[in-house]
């Protein structure tokens, strides 16, 4: 049995165990949502992940965001990486780029699943709209305010962009970001088994989590 994965092989299945570190997920974005999620992911299993990032650790990150002091100015993606080897041992890929139209080609490789975890508008819609052009699954996470949903590329909408807030600065973000990452993490797991799509949106303030 392997230790780090301990309650996880008493809880689910070897088979299941084997599709999720065998799922290939490409995560764009190590901020809030990216980096939270790639540290729940590893925990429970998965360990073939990429992750596109170009952005570097600013201190405010810190409330959000699983680095400590010493990360500050050091690139998100490649911070990632040490960090889960560190935590657990396994080695993810870091992009430490920029995700346009230029790259998206080469970066997003089937059979890969898209995580898309930008907070802004413009990059969720380069993704969104390549996933939906090019075949690929593509799970969506999103945040504003106290709601948060997890929806698949076939039941997403790209949202405006009249209000042009950063939820990372939200004071209560933290609780909806770890409550969004717990459910697309389910999600996922899901899906490794036997690729069944759950999307869902969440409330924080009725701490209601509704399947749609």
């Amino acid at each position: 049995m392997n230790a780090t994965l301990k309650h996880e092989e008493l809880y689910r299945t070897k088979e299941l165990l084997e599709k999720m570190r065998r799922l290939e997920l490409i995560i764009c974005g190590a901020g809030a949502i990216g980096s939270n999620l790639v540290e729940n992911l590893t925990r429970q299993g998965f360990e073939t992940i990429d992750v596109i990032d170009m952005d570097r650790i600013e201190a405010h990150n810190r409330h959000t965001q699983i680095w400590t002091t010493r990360d500050i100015g050091q690139l998100k993606a490649n911070s990632l990486k040490n960090y889960v080897w560190n935590s657990t041992g396994i080695m993810i890929t870091s992009i430490p780029k920029k995700l346009d139209k230029a790259n998206i080609k080469v970066l997003f490789t089937h059979p890969a699943i898209i995580i898309d975890g930008f907070d802004n508008v413009e990059s969720r819609k380069l993704v969104t709209e390549y996933c939906n052009q090019n075949s690929f699954e593509c799970l969506h996470i999103g945040l504003f305010k106290d709601y948060a949903e997890v929806i698949w590329n076939d039941k997403y909408r790209i949202p405006d962009d009249t209000q042009n807030l950063d939820v990372c600065e939200y004071p209560l973000a933290r609780n909806i970001v770890l409550m969004a990452i717990v459910v697309a993490t389910e999600s996922l797991i899901a899906y490794a088994n036997n690729k069944e799509k759950k999307s869902f949106v969440i409330t924080l303030n009725d701490l209601k989590i509704l399947a749609i």
